[in-house]
């Protein structure tokens, strides 16, 4: 799944799991509400990976960048 994909669907947990989490507050549901919590978590969790895999991309395309700058240099 591309990062995109990923980041659409933990905003999409993050937003599921704080509405379940209100709702089980509201009506007393402990099970609700900490599912809610749970599924909110998995969210912020999954889009920090997808974030961390995004700037770990970049620093590769940089580091490639500035071989084959210092490379070009050189002939």
């Amino acid at each position: 799944m591309s990062n995109t994909k990923v980041k659409i669907e933990s905003t999409k947990d993050k937003l599921v799991g704080g509405v379940k989490e209100t709702v089980g507050k509201v009506t007393n549901n402990e099970e609700l509400e900490l599912k809610g919590k749970i599924q909110s978590k998995k969210g912020e969790l999954e889009k920090r990976a997808a974030e961390i895999g995004d700037n770990a991309d970049k620093i590769k395309e940089d580091v490639a960048e500035n071989i084959n700058d210092t490379i070009d240099k050189h002939k």
